[in-house]
């Protein structure tokens, strides 16, 4: 990998030392112009005019993104963030009442809430899957609650608040042998480590821009997989989603970009297709490998810093790193982080309840390097983080 290059590549390596790829990384040079560019076409020919002059490359992000996850261009939909993403196969699954929902203890909030909605409107039951000693989706408990009363299993692949990286591939075993459906929140994962929706085995995926995948925010996208596109209705339609072909009939599209509508972010979309095909030219097996080196690199050097307590779980633990510091408030040590230039951020035990009440987690802190980051700049925090820590006399 070309660190020299790809930091060329990353004009904001110049202005600061961001460490928060796991909540939105630095974009890339050519994902910033692609968004400008389209942009300034729309300013200088019209909106329609524009992403008609561009039709070809703006079609071909659906490629780039089906490259990226190992899928086909017919199971991919593009939608302005992971959350409308994930909340468009959700709630089109027709779930039937008394239906249960497996899902892992490090369920993110906004899916959570929804298992909440749906399991008060719908009379559907929430089943937590118990966690192993190192935190990760017990493999054999799920199979113990496999039966036929199982609707939905949907998990997190890899938290907001820590370096766990739960089994999808072999949660997607599990589903398959049960012919249950499978959801799969992928959001911390795409971008920062190989991703083959194939070999995992999901019915659904929903993923972000803004993250590892270097995109512009406002961007995201679902997967779904052909076998299930035709069963599913969305909630929401339009004439896009679903072509009014006579006055009392209309035509759900047979591709999943019927869980999109007419009216979007073209710009931003194109911003997207370059954030994917930059990942896939560096390659994502260098990417995890660089990424999962860095923050391996600060956990070291966290262990020796006064009052510092790691808070990750996962044998083998990804690109983000969550730790708390004795007698520091988190918002505060971001801000003045911030202030000298350097970006981390902070975890809210609201953003994973099930886990931070377990664990009894206060509000964490929440480091995510990414590829473009340096050794130097993990020391330059490390450093940074002893200034902040009282002394003893």
């Amino acid at each position: 990998m070309d660190i020299t290059q790809i930091r060329r590549d990353t004009p904001g390596v110049a202005n600061v030392i961001h460490l928060l790829a796991s909540g939105s990384a630095l974009m890339p040079r050519c994902v910033s112009e692609a968004v400008v560019s389209h942009i300034e076409l729309e300013s200088l020919h019209g909106g329609y005019e524009a992403a008609e002059m561009q039709a070809d490359s703006l079609n071909s992000v659906y490629d780039s993104i089906a490259r990226l996850i190992g899928a086909t261009a017919k199971e991919i939909a593009l939608l302005e963030n992971a959350t409308v993403a994930w909340c468009q196969a959700f709630y089109a699954l027709p779930l039937q009442r008394g239906q249960r929902i497996l899902t892992c203890e490090a369920e993110y909030a906004a899916n959570y809430v929804a298992f909440l909605q749906r399991a008060r409107r719908d009379g559907l039951i929430i089943d937590v899957i118990p966690s192993t000693a190192s935190g990760e989706l017990d493999l054999d408990a799920l199979a113990s609650m496999m039966d036929e009363s199982v609707g939905l299993i949907a998990i997190t692949w890899v938290p907001t608040n820590g370096g766990l990286v739960n089994p999808a591939a072999e949660v997607g075993k599990i589903a398959r042998r049960y012919d249950v459906p499978y959801l799969l929140d992928a959001c911390q994962a795409v971008g920062q480590m190989p991703v083959n929706v194939v070999e995992i085995g999901c019915d659904f995926l929903s993923a972000t821009g803004r993250k590892f995948l270097r995109g512009p925010r406002g961007t995201g996208f679902l997967y779904v997989c052909e076998s299930w596109i035709e069963k599913l209705e969305p909630v929401v339609i339009d004439h896009f989603a679903a072509p009014w072909i006579a006055t009392d009939q209309y035509e759900l599209r047979s591709d999943a970009r019927r869980f999109e509508n007419w009216e979007n972010a073209y710009a931003l979309r194109a911003g997207l297709g370059k954030a994917a095909d930059y990942a896939l030219s560096i390659g994502l097996e260098a990417i995890q490998a660089r990424v999962v080196g860095l923050t391996a690199q600060l956990r070291e050097q966290l262990q020796g810093l006064p009052g510092a307590r790691l808070r990750d779980l996962g044998a083998n633990p990804c690109a983000i790193a969550s730790f708390s510091l004795e007698a520091l408030e988190p918002g505060a040590v971001v801000r003045t982080l911030r202030s000298r230039g350097i970006n981390i951020g902070a975890s809210d035990p609201s953003s994973t309840r099930l886990d931070a009440e377990r664990r009894a987690l206060p509000t964490l802190l929440r480091v995510g390097p990414h590829y473009y980051n340096t050794e130097d700049e993990i020391e330059q925090l490390v450093d940074a983080l002893k200034t902040l820590i009282p002394t003893t006399n």
